[in-house]
């Protein structure tokens, strides 16, 4: 089992974001292959936008710092440090207001 500094890696990331031109790091932190959990942690500087994209079968964000919107469809939810939101089954895009970081957890089928 390793320990992450969560502080550590969202600075570390918003530094790589913000010298990226495509304006978002990240890091998977625990997971992948053989385990039921991934979570990764992404930065994103403001108003960098990830295009529409599937969501997994089962996923939740979980902001660690600023400020984003999850879209989908006609729908917008604000989300701010210290948000949670069980992502919907839809296909979603995001935007961020401010700089921002957040913890991006998947399940991954066992089947």
């Amino acid at each position: 089992m390793r320990k992450s500094a969560l502080a550590a890696v969202t600075r570390e990331l918003l530094r790589d974001a913000a010298t990226s031109t495509s304006g978002r790091a990240a890091r998977t932190i625990h997971g992948g292959h053989g385990l039921l959990l991934r979570q990764t942690v992404i930065a994103l500087t403001a108003g960098t936008v990830m295009a529409e994209h599937r969501s997994p079968a089962e996923a939740s964000l979980q902001m660690l710092g600023g400020e984003i919107l999850l879209i989908v469809g006609d729908t917008q939810w604000q989300l701010m440090t210290g948000d949670f939101l069980p992502l919907p089954p839809q296909v979603h895009s995001v935007r961020a207001v401010t700089d921002a970081t957040l913890l991006l957890t998947v399940g991954n089928r066992s089947d």
